[in-house]
């Protein structure tokens, strides 16, 4: 059984290591790769889908490093986002994780469950942003990424989390949760 467990803990942590490692390269080459294919990859929202794929295939505890690291990285290696709005996507991140594994626990199922996280997280990112704007704190539009990619990329994201977790019956969804 210690073999078991041992075996299983280094397994996540190649994998955290592996994600995360990948997450800070696909956010430092981000610019890289929008300006190399001319699309606007930030439309995609990269640190939402690095977190999404640390929330699958790591561990909670990585998934919320990610969550506070990522925008920090972000802002070190290009000066954006700002210091302010840097803080204010690591909340939303944060939150999105700490809503999945809450309302997973109450709701039991994972569609709705990483659906509303999303969505809670960006209904407190915006009421923060409107804020932030008002108090001249961060200068920007409310929205920069249409509503309409933010809802497409929300239920892509949510339909992931819910195929890996209905095909994965030995997963550990139910023991992180």
């Amino acid at each position: 059984m210690k073999t078991l467990s041992r075996s299983y803990l280094q397994k996540t942590m190649v994998a955290s290591i592996l994600t995360d490692i990948g997450a800070m390269a696909f956010i430092y080459l981000g610019p890289s790769i929008s300006h190399l294919l001319s699309l606007p990859v930030y439309l995609i929202e990269p640190m939402r889908l690095m977190l999404i794929l640390a929330m699958v295939h790591t561990s909670k505890n990585n998934a919320y490093l990610l969550a506070l690291t990522l925008p920090l990285f972000s802002l070190v290696i290009s000066g954006h986002p700002v210091f302010p709005k840097m803080l204010l996507i690591a909340f939303e991140l944060s939150m999105n994780v700490f809503l999945f594994y809450i309302l997973a626990k109450r709701i039991k199922t994972v569609f709705p469950a990483i659906l509303l996280s999303i969505v809670i997280s960006k209904m407190l990112y915006y009421a923060v942003k409107f804020l932030l704007i008002r108090l001249a704190v961060i200068e920007t539009g409310l929205v920069t990424t249409p509503i309409l990619i933010q809802v497409i990329m929300t239920f892509l994201f949510s339909f992931y989390l819910y195929l890996f977790f209905r095909n994965n019956q030995d997963n550990k969804y139910s023991s992180t949760v």
